[in-house]
């Protein structure tokens, strides 16, 4: 969580707030960091660094407005989105549920032919590419059909996933389908799974309107009679002339972008066969890692060894800058996109390029065009007809074009942050060196959210950096596709990370996963517990390492973040020490499902000056015998599961409980 101050945030039981920093305040004379939270009406929330987990930031796009302090309009808020999200994870788990007592094919393990097709592949796999795969034949090996959801950028591997998938699938005698959104992206499959599995006897074909009616009618009966083991195709596969022998594996492309009606088509055809779904609009780890268990997910994350960053310039426009950066690209041979988000001036500024650079073939692409028209531009403009393409922001974000290497965005400053990592994302894919020019308008006041838009662009250049910021609104917009469009609006409500944690929650519950060990636990011992300012100054690196306190499991967690501090910045002083054990305290407590421990003062009774209250406790009786001999004075109350611990000296409290919960064998339900 990357806070800083001014920015919205989260609170999970107070609503939405502006982060006013980190502050330290004295209660009692302990003295203890918090995190100050500014409300509706200026209302000041003061919340405990080991609360930090329940804070997130706010992420969904636009300026939310903020909530009541103590009142009920965020907890009915909260109480109908949740009501809602526990409606879809119903549906999911049925869904789930439903697959799971159906049998379809179970296909063979990996053939000689499989192994020789993967040793063709011309590129080093990722990681994550090999997790893909190995989900993917698990999944066609049991009878369990099939349904997993591959999300990963173009050019990240998914077709080859899709390929081996289909080969896989082919050699067991079912024929597979593979529906794409656009004619182009039918031919560009096509043409990439006629090259690789052309070595091998497989018959693959293209069904869409480029064919003329009588090619078509011959690729329909020679599917219907299983001479096609492969056919790609456009919703025109959906069409009630269209018969399988025996199909065996669904592969979809980009799912999202067919309408209601061809969905319907598409369900009827996903019964008892496997089912592959590509995707790339990202898809957040958080949602995944929430849905594991109901929806077989796999992310493709990892970048392509040989993608190299992008440069990107960030400045006005000049006619020069335009001219000199298409002519280089031209030169050696690529071509550029031009993006221009206006229809109503865009033929102009193609005409204005034509007379700046006369040698370029210049091309324009809108959504207002006829849609033949539209489609045949852009497979000219793939075929390398055109060098440049002039175009609003409708470039196909499922096409891979390698020979693009150089985008030019005229009035970046007009569009958002996930839309210019989006469009920047257009070039590059072919371990070329690409450039992105984000152009603003000469001599034009910019918004400081516009400038501090195009800086964070301007500033990450590198693959992957800054992915998870200007990722955010594509990924409400994967979360909306996964779990339904109308969820965009519950996210803004509640703020993305705290509608994946509902989600994870709900899910839970259904699928009765039991909440072992309580995720909070309150500790009031009179220790001074903080990060002096003058150990980690800033405060973005504090609040980190509070978080990583509060989200510690382990013991080893905790020698790694001391390891750290001593590495970072040296021998670690007394007050963040005691913050290290009242974490090891909270870790002994977890385990043994005490969710409170508080330390009261009493008046001199012996040598006792402390009662220390741990609730739920159960114990032995033998363990009991033993803690009053070593707690004299001490005493347990059976029916609240209550041990009021006496001891002398407080300073050391932390470390003797910690010590004696240690000593404690967990019991499962009494004896």
């Amino acid at each position: 969580m990357d806070l800083k101050e001014g920015a919205f945030v989260v609170h999970e039981h107070h609503g939405i707030a502006i982060f006013r920093g980190i502050v330290k305040r004295s209660l009692a004379d302990i003295e203890r960091d918090y995190l100050l939270l500014e409300y509706r009406k200026g209302d000041k929330l003061y919340v405990p660094t080991d609360q930090v987990y329940q804070i997130s930031q706010y992420n969904s796009g636009g300026a939310p407005s903020l909530s009541r302090m103590g009142g009920s309009d965020w907890s009915r808020t909260r109480s109908s989105i949740r009501n809602e999200i526990e409606k879809i994870a119903e549906e999911l788990v049925e869904l789930y549920q439903q697959r799971e007592s159906q049998k379809g094919f179970s296909f063979s393990t990996d053939s000689p032919w499989q192994l020789e097709l993967e040793e063709s592949f011309p590129f080093v796999e990722t990681n994550d590419q090999i997790t893909a795969m190995s989900d993917v034949k698990n999944d066609m090996e049991r009878e369990m059909p099939m349904d997993r959801l591959v999300c990963g950028d173009v050019g990240f591997g998914k077709t080859e996933i899709a390929l081996r998938a289909a080969f896989k699938a082919v050699q067991d005698s079912k024929q597979v389908a593979l529906l794409v959104p656009t004619t182009l992206l039918a031919q560009q499959h096509y043409q990439t799974f006629t090259e690789r599995l052309d070595p091998f006897p497989i018959e693959v074909a293209v069904l869409s309107r480029f064919l003329s009616n009588k090619e078509a009618k011959q690729v329909i009966a020679k599917l219907h009679n299983g001479e096609i083991d492969l056919i790609i195709g456009t919703h025109r596969l959906l069409s009630e002339d269209i018969e399988f022998r025996d199909l065996g594996l669904l592969i979809i492309d980009e799912e999202q972008r067919f309408g209601v009606t061809h969905k319907e088509k598409i369900k009827s055809l996903k019964s008892n066969v496997d089912v592959l779904t590509l995707t790339a609009t990202p898809i957040p780890r958080t949602l995944e890692m929430s849905l594991t268990g109901i929806r077989d997910l796999t992310l493709l994350n990892t970048p392509p060894t040989d993608r190299k960053p992008i440069m990107t310039y960030v400045g006005e426009y000049e006619n020069s800058i335009v001219s000199s950066a298409i002519r280089r690209e031209i030169l050696r041979d690529g071509q550029v996109f031009f993006v221009h988000n206006k229809i109503s001036d865009i033929e102009i500024i193609a005409d204005k390029l034509r007379g700046q650079i006369p040698t370029a073939r210049i091309a324009t692409a809108h959504g207002q065009m006829d849609e033949g028209v539209l489609e045949q531009t852009v497979i000219d403009f793939w075929e390398k007809k055109y060098d440049v393409l002039v175009c609003t922001t409708i470039i196909e974000s499922g096409i891979d074009m390698p020979s693009v290497n150089t985008l030019i965005v005229d009035n970046a400053d007009r569009m958002g942050l996930g839309q210019l990592h989006q469009l920047r994302g257009r070039v590059g894919r072919s371990g070329t060196k690409a450039y992105a020019y984000l152009l603003t308008p000469k001599g034009h006041n910019l918004s400081e959210d516009a400038i501090e838009r195009l800086k964070t662009v301007g500033e990450t250049s590198e693959l992957g950096s800054g992915f998870k910021i200007a990722m955010r609104d594509l990924e409400i917009r994967g979360a909306g596709n996964l779990l339904g469009t109308g969820q965009s609006g519950h996210i803004a409500a509640v703020g993305y990370d705290l509608y994946c944690k509902l989600v994870k929650e709900a899910v839970e519950e259904l699928k009765d996963i039991p909440k072992d060990r309580p995720e909070e636990i309150e500790i009031e011992i009179p220790m001074t517990a903080y990060i002096p300012k003058d150990y980690i100054t800033r405060d973005d690196a504090k609040l980190e390492s509070y978080r990583s306190i509060a989200d510690v499991k382990h013991k080893k967690d905790l020698e790694r973040i001391q390891q750290t501090w001593l590495d970072r910045y040296g021998p670690v002083p007394d007050e963040a020490t005691n913050l290290l054990k009242i974490a090891h305290l909270k870790i002994a407590a977890r385990s043994l499902g005490i969710e409170k421990i508080i330390a009261k003062k009493i008046p001199g009774f012996g040598k006792a000056e402390w009662n220390i209250h741990l609730k739920p406790l159960t114990l032995r009786p033998s363990q009991r015998v033993r803690t009053m001999r070593l707690y004299e004075g001490s005493f347990y109350k059976e029916e609240k599961h209550e041990l009021i611990l006496k001891i002398a000296e407080i300073k050391e409290a932390s470390q003797e409980i910690t010590d004696y919960l240690k000593s404690l064998k967990p019991v499962p339900g009494g004896d």
